[in-house]
């Protein structure tokens, strides 16, 4: 039996432009969603569809105008970010220069790094896991790209919520390390049987880690399902257009 991790609905959000001194541009953004304890899904969708804007309603960032949204079964429209069983990974890293890797994976417990015993142990099987032990006393201007996101994935992951955003935080990353990152969320999440909610801008690594797909586009989750299905037979005029089918 499938348990629901994230429903919204009717989850609204009127975002306003600023365009020129004669007119402002308004998008009004309503979603709908269901999705599974242990579902990755990808969304996908063009520039300006309101993605960021989901992600951010879900995070807590964003105040929905109206709607509902419930996580692992409580409704938590009104709460706080800090509050959500969640953790949430952007492109830019987010890592202190002035800590170590150790502390900087440390801070998903503890903001002012007071560790127990046990919880400095998990710290460094948390940087094994994403493979960057060997890197826990250096400082973040002492390494790679890639592997700067392994530890902020590893203080994503440390935190143990339910929960995974994902905002395009490998896109910087070379084809090959993406595609290994990308491989690593995959192995994690069903290992830990966590749900994720990732922003791509490519079908191809959506097909590589999702198994559920939503096409996003003027605001409204347009199409929603397999990701096999929605990619590879686009029966949306919208999504076909997007796909350049």
């Amino acid at each position: 039996m499938n348990t629901i991790m994230i429903q919204l609905d009717q989850l609204n959000h009127c975002y306003t432009h600023q365009g020129n001194a004669s007119h402002n541009e308004s998008l009004l953004m309503s979603f709908d969603l269901i999705a599974n304890k242990g579902d990755i899904i990808a969304l996908i969708g063009p520039s300006g569809a309101g993605k960021s804007s989901l992600l951010a309603m879900v995070a807590g960032f964003l105040k929905p105008d109206s709607g509902e949204l419930h996580l692992n079964g409580s409704l938590i429209t009104t709460q706080a970010p800090a509050e959500r069983p969640l953790s949430m990974l952007f492109q830019e890293h987010n890592l202190f220069p002035h800590l170590t890797v150790f502390e900087n994976i440390g801070l998903g417990i503890h903001p002012g790094l007071k560790l127990s015993h046990q919880e400095k142990e998990n710290i460094v099987v948390a940087a094994s896991r994403v493979g960057v032990s060997k890197y826990l006393d250096r400082l973040p201007e002492q390494l790679s790209g890639g592997q700067k996101q392994r530890v902020a994935l590893a203080r994503c992951l440390i935190r143990q919520r339910p929960l995974l955003l994902l905002d395009e935080p490998f896109s910087a990353l070379d084809p090959a390390l993406r595609k290994e990152m990308l491989e690593l969320v995959k192995h994690i999440a069903r290992e830990q049987k966590i749900t994720v909610l990732m922003i791509t801008h490519s079908p191809e690594d959506a097909l590589k880690i999702s198994n559920k797909c939503a096409f996003i586009h003027n605001g409204q989750i347009r199409v929603f399902g397999p990701t096999q299905q929605v990619l590879g037979e686009p029966k949306d005029e919208a999504l076909t257009q997007y796909l350049g089918f």
